[in-house]
């Protein structure tokens, strides 16, 4: 039954676990740990140097849900007593001293939803606190069958609840939307006191050891923030910021500005902070592989052994001098921006003086070093160095942001058709003097857009009328005669004129191209001479030669199958006799047609087809797609991702498959975060309703639960009207008039006061307090 751990150092040790923990708590004697999760749910001894496991309390072939724990709290009186929240919504109590396999005590099944948190009373040895995510609060005397008091936070979901250390009578509780809650336990219809600690969930909190007025919080927010409840108003007087959000905060003992946190995602490691340096933590456990989900400290006198549970299955006793100390691997050179583009830049003083003869910072002027000294506290554990502080200062007008703005608010991204779209936003940012943005444009509609509605130049008059066909379609070539060689060459004079004269069988038309030179470069004519699959100029055509130059000469004659004729056809000569003789001396070949029967098929030629064109004179638009993802990923690279989502929007399907999601969701993700920076609300929802990944347009449909309760009675709302069905009170009273409102109603998320839109605007215009007196402090955006 017993599992014995291996041993990593002197006294730092993990065992591995059944299946991944949930929560841990040791007993009062530190000489027992209960280790709780979904599937695990078992109690070892600690040892001086391996954990035994001691007793397996999920008994039964088929273990209910009230095994399936979330959280799990030792009393810190009764040495055989334990708690569970299950999430099947019960608390359930544990008795270690039955005689039975079967220890559970006590079965609590008020909780709709599922409980987050219980705490035992710490002085108190049948009181019982749960939290849960139905927003309800419940108090429990264990030696009755039901809670004796319920507390309504007035919220979605409870994620932790504290006794304080110092009143009997007082515990917190952080809630959901970022606040936090001071009861009374005698006083279950009224909160004491509410704060908002957070911008966002709060995940949890600790009262501290020593200096009961303290509590630590930490949230979604990545901070943990630290308030003085001694004073009238909750007062923070710390704030450590993180690198993820805050799952758990525990205040180490014997050690007032000591506290560890962990995390619920992302990070893996355990944190010991001194509150008094924020920005580096003061020792780091980086044993686990997967998200610590528990911490506590060994004894509650005792500073050097933390515990942790993590879902990776292990369980670990940290001794605190095997911790990584990050300050000692810390850069001792800092660099940072400023808002509006200031080069802040600080160093060690031996390294500033000794480069005297540094050029200034392109771009700005360098001021005169500024040197920071700190008087010595022999009661601080941090090292005592000196710097110099220099900063390069830049044009406030070289860094101005009009440009993102104005392209945010003219750009068109949807509702026109895509050629007018490019050239709508080519002129935008044209006007704006961004050239490169512009050109870009302009090449992405020539690209991609759809040849048949682009009106090209015609080579004549008779031309235009075929709606600009080409003159003639590809061959499959068999062979070619000697006579196509270079020596056969045509030599053009310069007053000479060309004629080619091609008959389609669709319609009949004929098309005559009297252009002086068709060779010119830059010429806007479509039609081309194609063979096979590669496309060849005149010079190409005329030089072809095969490896067999026996072939001989027959007489060409236009096979009736392929196309009807209309009239008779004269003056075309009866044998290509130009092929083998000079053109000039030809009687039956004038200059003008020597060069039609050049390109006359004869029989070594195949003729697929003259009536329907089998090759487009334009390139696909996947041709290009390759050159516009590298395109959007150089703008994204430069920082312009307005450029990259614009068209990535724009070209829609066209470019979507060519890019990953991953790509598209963090160029959608940063451009929605740029625009709500500058407070383009309009622009950001659209850019999400248009979006095509599923993590960006769900942005826009996650729903909002209003909960309204009653202003008197502080009860939820259940009917749709003014008036109460619990005081039978109208509900809806202004705080600032007290007449009832019956048109537009705000009220602040944290109080839940508030009234007339205009008397509240008015009031928060000169008063940062909540106008009906409970010292909320309001806000109106």
């Amino acid at each position: 039954m017993e599992k014995m751990s291996r041993v990593t150092t002197a006294r730092t040790m993990f065992c591995h676990l059944d299946a991944p923990a949930n929560a841990i708590s040791v007993c009062r004697d530190a000489t027992q740990v209960v280790v709780a999760g979904r599937n695990i749910f078992k109690i070892y001894t600690l040892e001086e140097e391996q954990f035994v496991e001691k007793l397996n309390l999920r008994v039964g072939r088929k273990p209910s849900l009230n095994f399936s724990c979330a959280d799990v709290m030792w009393h810190q009186m009764e040495e055989n007593l334990l708690a569970t929240a299950a999430t099947n919504g019960a608390v359930v109590t544990w008795n270690l001293g039955k005689p039975s396999r079967n220890k559970q005590d006590q079965l609590f099944t008020e909780h709709k939803r599922t409980v987050n948190k219980v705490c035992f009373h710490p002085t108190e040895a049948h009181m019982l606190l749960s939290g849960s995510q139905d927003g309800f609060m419940k108090c429990f005397d264990l030696r009755k069958k039901e809670s004796v008091s319920t507390f309504s936070g007035q919220s979605e979901s409870v994620r932790d609840v504290q006794f304080s250390m110092k009143d009997y009578f007082t515990f917190a509780a952080s809630f959901e939307n970022g606040n936090v809650q001071l009861w009374d336990i005698r006083r279950p219809d009224r909160y004491e006191r509410m704060f908002t600690a957070h911008t966002g969930p709060v995940f949890c909190c600790d009262w501290h050891p020593d200096d009961r007025g303290w509590l630590a919080t930490g949230g979604r927010d990545k901070m943990v923030k630290v308030w003085d409840m001694t004073t009238n108003r909750a007062k923070e007087i710390f704030c450590v910021q993180t690198i993820a959000s805050v799952a758990r905060v525990k205040w180490r003992p014997e050690r007032k500005f000591h506290l560890a946190t962990c995390s619920m995602m992302v990070d893996h490691n355990i944190y010991v902070w001194d509150v008094r340096r924020p920005f580096i933590p003061f020792a780091t456990f980086e044993e686990h592989k997967d998200v610590t989900t528990g911490i506590v400290w060994r004894h509650q006198h005792d500073p050097h052994f933390l515990l942790s549970g993590s879902k990776d299955s292990t369980l670990y006793q940290h001794m605190f001098k095997d911790a990584t100390r990050p300050v000692d691997k810390a850069n001792p050179e800092g660099l940072c921006f400023g808002l509006f583009g200031d080069l802040a830049f600080a160093a060690k003083e031996s390294l500033i003086s000794s480069d005297v003869n540094r050029k200034p910072y392109p771009g700005g002027d360098r001021r005169y070093p500024i040197f920071f000294f700190k008087k010595p506290d022999p009661t601080e554990q941090f090292a005592h160095v000196s710097s110099a502080f220099s900063v390069f200062e830049t044009d406030l007008d070289s860094n101005r942001m009009d440009w993102f703005v104005r392209t945010a608010q003219l750009y068109l991204l949807t509702g026109k058709p895509f050629a007018e779209l490019c050239d709508h936003n080519a002129k935008v940012a044209q006007d704006l003097k961004r050239p490169q943005v512009s050109t870009t444009w302009t090449m992405l509609r020539i690209m991609f857009s759809d040849p048949a509605n682009q009106c090209a130049p015609a080579l004549n008059h008779n031309h235009s009328k075929l709606g600009g066909l080409p003159l003639m379609n590809s061959f499959n070539m068999k062979e070619i005669g000697p006579g196509m060689g270079a020596e056969s060459r045509l030599e053009r004079g310069k007053g000479e004129s060309r004629q080619d004269n091609v008959h389609l069988e669709a319609g009949n038309s004929h098309i005559s191209n009297n252009e002086e030179n068709e060779e010119t470069e830059g010429s806007e004519g479509q039609a081309e001479y194609m063979f096979g699959d590669a496309e060849l100029d005149d010079d190409d055509l005329y030089s072809m030669e095969h490896d067999n130059q026996a072939v001989e000469e027959q007489e060409y004659t236009l096979p009736r199958e392929a196309f009807q004729l209309r009239h008779e056809i004269v003056d075309n000569p009866s044998a290509p006799d130009h092929l083998q003789q000079d053109k000039s001396d030809s009687p039956h070949v004038s200059g003008n047609e020597a060069e039609v029967t050049c390109l006359t098929p004869i029989e070594s030629f195949s003729l697929i087809s003259i009536s329907q064109p089998l090759f487009s004179p334009h390139l696909a638009a996947s041709f290009f797609c390759p050159i516009v993802r590298e395109m959007l990923s150089y703008y994204a690279e430069q920082g312009d991702v307005q450029m990259a989502v614009s068209v990535l929007i724009v070209l829609g399907d066209r470019i979507r498959k060519e890019i990953d999601d991953l790509t598209q969701e963090h160029w959608y993700t940063s451009y929605i975060d740029l625009l709500q920076r500058f407070e383009l609300w309009n622009v950001s929802n659209e850019v999400i309703k248009l979006s095509t990944c599923s993590a960006i347009t769900c942005l826009n449909q996650t729903s909002t639960t209003l909960h309204i309760n009653c202003s008197n009675c502080k009860r939820p709302m259940s009917n749709k009207g003014w008036i109460c069905d619990r005081c039978h009170q109208c509900a809806s009273i202004c705080a600032v008039c007290h007449h009832v409102v019956k048109g537009m109603f705000v009220w602040c998320q944290g109080c839940s006061h508030g009234g007339h839109l205009e008397h509240v605007m008015n009031w928060l215009k000169s008063n940062a307090h909540c106008p009906a007196g409970c010292g909320h402090l309001c806000e109106y955006t």
